[in-house]
C-alpha cells in the first residue's frame, strides 16, 4: 500500500479526503511487521486487537464527517517505556518482565483521544540507557542502512519502524539524545521538546530529571502534530516559514571536532541554510563545556537511585555493560549530587546569555556515524568510548534544558540539529520547517 510510505500528516489529509480507510491501512502496517524480516527486532509486541478497534472507530468518524483532528486514524507505535492498559510495558529489560499497567501514559491517552491508532510497542535499549541501541537482552532493532549497524538509541525500535514503513510515526522518549539519535542514523526528523513540555506520567523513568517524551517522523510538520496531540494543545503554525534574517551559532568544539563524513554532512547543511537567508556566526560556550565536564554524574546517580534495587536484586538478568553504566552513580554522594545540580543551574544561565541573541544553536546531530554491531558485542572498550562519543552532542541539548530537532543533512545517517530555549519549542518547530525546506 503506496500510503504506508507517507508522512503522519498526508496520511491525516488522505484519510480527511476519504482516499485513504483508516481500516485497510492499520491492518497492512500490522501485516507489515508481522511479515517483515526484522519486525519482531523492531516490534517487542503488536496490539492487533486495540488497533484495529481504535481504526474501526477513526473509520466511522471520518464517515460522518467528525474527525477529531488532522491525525485521527493515523497508525503510529509507541516505545516499549509507555504504559499501556492491559498491554505489557517492560522498558527492554528482563528485570520489568510481565509488567502489566492497568492505565495508558498520559500522553498516549491524549493520542488515542485524538484518534490516533496504536499499533504496538517498540524495542527499546534496556531501560533507555544508552545511545547506541543495541540491547541482547530482548532484540536490536536493525538500522535501516543495514542490520550489521548500530540503530542509535535508545528509542531504537520507533526509529525503525518508521524507517521501514512499519509505522507512519514512532513515539520516543529523550534523556540524553534517545530521540534526535536513531532518528539521524536512520534519516528522521526527531524532536526533543523542553522538559516538562510533555507529561510524563505512566513513561518508565531513567532520569526524571532530564527526561523527556518525543516524535520520531517523516517530516518537521508531523512533529509538531505530534507534539500538539500528546500535549493536548494547538499545533504550531508552520505556513510561510522562512529563515530570511535569523541569526543561528555554530558551536565549537561540537561542531568541528567531528569525524569526517558527520562534519561534511553538516557543512554542507549549513551552507544550505545560509543561502536561504540565515546568518551564522561560529563560537563556543564555556558554561557549556564545563557542563560537560563536570556534571555528567548528574545521569548515573538519578538512574541508579532509581532502578539501583531492582538492579541488585537480580542483576544477571540485565546486559552487563548497561548494568555497569548504573552502577557509576552507587557512590556519588548526595551533598555532591545537589551541589553539581546547583552549579548546572548557574551554567544553564550563563548558556541562555550568551545564546539569547541567536535563533537556534546547530551542531552535527552525532559526532559519528553508527558503529558496527558485531564489534560493540564483542568490544567492551569500544563499546563505552562510541556510546560516549555518540551521545555527546546530543547531551548538550538535555544538560541546558533546551528543546532540540534533528533533521536529515541529505547523507545517510547524518543529521544537523537545532537547538532553541528553553520554552520556545512552537519557535523551534516554525524554524525547523524552514530549515527543511532548505535541506530538501
Amino acid at each position: 500500500m503506496d500510503w504506508m510510505w507517507k508522512s503522519a500528516c498526508e496520511i491525516g489529509r488522505g484519510i480527511g479526503e476519504g482516499r485513504v480507510d483508516p481500516v485497510e491501512l492499520t491492518e497492512a502496517y500490522l501485516d507489515a511487521a508481522k511479515d517483515h524480516p526484522h519486525g519482531d527486532h523492531i516490534y517487542a509486541r503488536r496490539t492487533r486487537g486495540r488497533a484495529l478497534s481504535e481504526a474501526i472507530a477513526a473509520h466511522d468518524r471520518a464517515k460522518f464527517g467528525i474527525r477529531r483532528g488532522l491525525l485521527d486514524g493515523v497508525p503510529i507505535s509507541w516505545k516499549d517505556l509507555f504504559d499501556t492498559a492491559g498491554v505489557a510495558t517492560e522498558a527492554g529489560s528482563k528485570l520489568l518482565e510481565g509488567r502489566v499497567p492497568s492505565d495508558d501514559a498520559e500522553v498516549l491517552a491524549n493520542a488515542t483521544h485524538a484518534g490516533l491508532v496504536c499499533l504496538g510497542k517498540t524495542h527499546m535499549t534496556e531501560l533507555a540507557f544508552s545511545g547506541l541501541g543495541v540491547n541482547p537482552s530482548t532484540a536490536t532493532p536493525p538500522n535501516v542502512h543495514g542490520a550489521d549497524l548500530a540503530p542509535g538509541g535508545s528509542s531504537s525500535g520507533a526509529a525503525a519502524s518508521v524507517a521501514f514503513c512499519l509505522a507512519a510515526a514512532g513515539i520516543g522518549s529523550d534523556t540524553g539524545g534517545s530521540v534526535r539519535l536513531p532518528s539521524a542514523w536512520n534519516d528522521l526528523v526527531g524532536f526533543k521538546p523542553t522538559h516538562n513540555a510533555l507529561s510524563l506520567k505512566g513513561v518508565v523513568p531513567l532520569c526524571e530529571s532530564f527526561d523527556t517524551v518525543g516524535p520520531l517522523c517523516r517530516t518537521v510538520e508531523d512533529c509538531a502534530e505530534l507534539f500538539a496531540v500528546m500535549g493536548n494543545t494547538a499545533p504550531p503554525d508552520l505556513r510561510e516559514a522562512s529563515l530570511d534574517g535569523t541569526r543561528m551559532l555554530v558551536l565549537n568544539p561540537y561542531a568541528s571536532d567531528v569525524r569526517e563524513a558527520p562534519g561534511a554532512a553538516f557543512q554542507s547543511a549549513v551552507e544550505r541554510l545560509s543561502n536561504a537567508g540565515a546568518r551564522i556566526e561560529t563560537g563556543d560556550i564555556p558554561a557549556v563545556n564545563e557542563a560537560m565536564e563536570t556534571t555528567l554524574s548528574l545521569y548515573t546517580a538519578e538512574a541508579y537511585g532509581t532502578w539501583g534495587k531492582v538492579i541488585e536484586a537480580d542483576p544477571e538478568k540485565m546486559f552487563h555493560r548497561i548494568r555497569d553504566r548504573f552502577r557509576q552513580g552507587a557512590d556519588v554522594k548526595a551533598a555532591d549530587f545537589v551541589a553539581l545540580w546547583q552549579r548546572l543551574r548557574v551554567l544553564r544561565a550563563d548558556y541562555q546569555r550568551a545564546t539569547a541573541t541567536y535563533d537556534a544553536v546547530l551542531i552535527p546531530s552525532a559526532a559519528n556515524l553508527p558503529p558496527d554491531v558485531e564489534r560493540l558485542d564483542s568490544d567492551d572498550d569500544y563499546f563505552v568510548t562510541e556510546n560516549l562519543l555518540t551521545l555527546r552532542n546530543t547531551r548538550v541539548g538535555n544538560l541546558m534544558g533546551l528543546c532540540a530537532i534533528t533533521l536529515p543533512t541529505g547523507e545517510p545517517s547524518t543529521g544537523i540539529m537545532l537547538m532553541g530555549a528553553p520554552g520556545s519549542d512552537a519557535r523551534l518547530l516554525r524554524l525547523a520547517a524552514a530549515a527543511e525546506k532548505a535541506l530538501a
